[in-house]
C-alpha cells in the first residue's frame, strides 16, 4: 500500500490537501483543543465556531487585501451549495438589485404614495431593458446561462460571448474583446464570466478590460473562481461578487466562499414587490439561504454551517498566510505558475505526441487539458482522437503513483489538475513521465 508521499494526485476536484492540514483536521474531528468532542459534534453558534469563522476571514482578507469596513468594504460570506448554487444566488441577488435600483429612481422621481405608478414603470422598464451579461468560455459558463434563462428567462439573458463559435463548435479559445456583445451597462444587472474552466482548461489570464472600472450601478461584475481560488493576485474592488466551492484549492466540499460588496446588500427588494413583477420576471427571489443580505446579517450563520468543513478551509489560509508573508498570494501565484509552466513546457517540447487543448494563450495553470496524438500511420481518422493512446497514457502514469488523470467525461482526454496543494515534487514527477512516455512510446 502506497504511502501518502508515494501518490502524486492530479484530480479536478475534489482535490488534494497539504498533509499538515489533513493531520491537524484529523485531530480536530476526534477532539478539538482537548475539549472532549470533535469539531463537527460541536455547536455552530459557539464561540468555538464563530473563533473558526473570524479566523477564516481574518486570513482571506489579509491574503486578498479586502476591506472589511469603509466605503469601498466587502463582506466575506460562507454558505453552501457550491458554485452551481451560487449561479442561482447570484442572477436572482443582481436582478433584484437591479429591480431595487429602478424602483427607488422611479420614487423620488414620482413621488411618494404612487405605488401602482412606481410598479408599472419597473415592470415596463424590466420587460424593455433588463439584461444580464454572460461571457460563455468553458462548460461551467454554458451551465451559468443556461440556469439564468431557466429562472429569470432566456429573453434577459445575454451571451455576450459564446466562445465556441470561434473555435469549430468547441471551447478552448477566448474571442478578443472586440468580438463580445456586451449590453448596454445601464440596463445590465450583472455580468458573469468562470475565470478558470475547469473541464475545458481554460482561463482568463487577466480581468477583462471591458469590465474595469464600472460603476456600481453599471452592472454587477460577478466572477466564479471556484477552480483558482487564492491562486494569483487579483483587486478585489473590480468584482462586486466573487464565490468559489472550497473543494479545489480551499478544502473540503461543503461550504462555498462568497466575497460581496457590502453596498449592494443594502439594495435587497422587498419580496412583496418582486411578488407582483412575477407575470414578467419569475423566479427572482433567492431562497432565503441563498440570500446574501441575510447570510451577511446572521454572519453566515443563519443555519447550520459546518463548521469543520470550514476549519479546513481555515487552516488552509492560515498556512497560505505564514508560508508567503508579504507576498500574500503573490507567493502562491509563482508556484502556480512555475509549476504549470514546467508542465507546459514538457508538452510543447514533444509536440508531435502532445496536443494541447486550449489555444496558448489562454491556457489554464490550473487545469492542464491535453491529449495523446495518434501514432503515425494510424487508422484513426484525421481530425480524430485515439481514445487507446490516452488510455495507455493514464494507465503508465498510475503505475508511477500519478493518480487522477483522466479528463472529464464529457470531453475525455488528460488533464492534469495543478491545484495550490499539488507539489512542485509530484509536477516534475509528471514531467519526467511525460517526457518519459514521449521517447518510449
Amino acid at each position: 500500500m502506497p504511502s501518502r508521499e508515494e501518490i502524486s494526485y492530479f484530480g479536478a476536484g475534489p482535490a488534494p490537501l497539504p498533509t499538515p492540514v489533513i493531520e491537524e483536521s484529523a485531530k480536530a474531528l476526534v477532539n478539538f483543543e482537548n475539549t472532549g468532542l470533535g469539531l463537527s459534534e460541536i455547536s455552530h453558534r459557539s464561540p468555538t465556531a464563530n473563533k473558526v469563522l473570524a479566523d477564516a476571514k481574518t486570513a482571506l482578507s489579509t491574503l486578498y487585501d479586502i476591506a472589511l469596513e469603509g466605503d469601498d468594504a466587502y463582506e466575506i460570506l460562507f454558505m453552501q451549495g457550491g458554485g452551481t448554487g451560487e449561479f442561482s444566488a447570484s442572477v436572482q441577488s443582481c436582478v433584484g438589485w437591479w429591480v431595487e435600483r429602478r424602483r427607488r429612481k422611479a420614487v423620488a422621481e414620482l413621488g411618494d404614495g404612487k405605488e401602482a405608478e412606481v410598479l408599472e414603470r419597473v415592470r415596463k422598464e424590466i420587460k424593455e431593458q433588463l439584461k444580464v451579461d454572460y461571457l460563455v468560455t468553458g462548460s461551467w459558463s454554458l451551465k451559468a446561462s443556461q440556469e439564468a434563462a431557466r429562472l429569470i428567462g432566456s429573453k434577459y439573458v445575454n451571451v455576450a460571448v459564446d466562445a465556441r463559435k470561434s473555435n469549430n463548435g468547441k471551447f478552448g479559445v477566448i474571442p478578443a474583446e472586440s468580438e463580445w456583445k456586451l449590453s448596454d451597462s445601464k440596463n445590465s444587472a450583472m455580468a458573469y464570466w468562470c475565470d478558470n474552466e475547469t473541464v475545458d482548461g481554460v482561463e482568463f489570464p487577466e480581468f477583462p478590460e471591458s469590465l474595469k472600472g464600472r460603476a456600481e450601478d453599471d452592472g454587477v461584475v460577478v466572477a466564479d473562481m471556484s477552480s483558482n481560488f487564492v491562486s494569483r493576485k487579483i483587486n478585489v474592488r473590480d468584482y462586486g461578487i466573487i464565490f468559489g466551492g472550497a473543494q479545489k484549492n480551499l478544502g473540503i466540499a461543503g461550504i462555498t466562499v462568497i466575497i460581496v460588496k457590502k453596498s449592494l446588500l443594502a439594495l435587497t427588494p422587498a419580496p412583496a414587490f418582486l411578488q407582483q413583477l412575477s407575470d414578467v420576471l419569475p423566479s427572482a427571489i433567492p431562497p432565503v439561504v441563498f440570500d446574501f443580505a441575510t447570510i451577511a446579517k446572521n454572519n453566515s450563520l443563519y443555519n447550520t454551517l459546518p463548521i469543520f468543513n470550514l476549519y479546513v478551509a481555515t487552516l488552509v489560509l492560515q498556512s497560505l498566510v505564514s508560508t508567503f508573508g508579504e507576498k500574500k498570494v503573490g507567493g502562491q501565484e509563482e508556484l502556480a505558475n512555475r509549476k504549470a509552466q514546467s508542465i507546459y513546457d514538457a508538452l510543447d517540447k514533444y509536440s508531435d505526441i502532445y496536443h494541447v487543448v486550449p489555444d496558448k494563450s489562454i491556457r489554464s495553470r490550473m487545469n492542464i487539458c491535453f491529449r495523446i496524438k495518434p501514432k503515425a500511420g494510424s487508422e484513426v481518422e484525421p481530425g480524430k482522437w485515439d481514445e487507446a493512446r490516452d488510455k495507455e497514457f493514464l494507465a503508465s502514469a498510475e503505475k508511477k503513483n500519478l493518480m487522477g488523470l483522466k479528463g472529464h467525461r464529457s470531453v475525455g482526454g488528460v488533464r492534469a489538475s495543478n491545484y495550490n496543494a499539488v507539489s512542485l515534487n509530484s509536477a516534475e514527477k509528471l514531467v519526467a513521465h511525460l517526457v518519459e512516455f514521449a521517447r518510449t512510446s
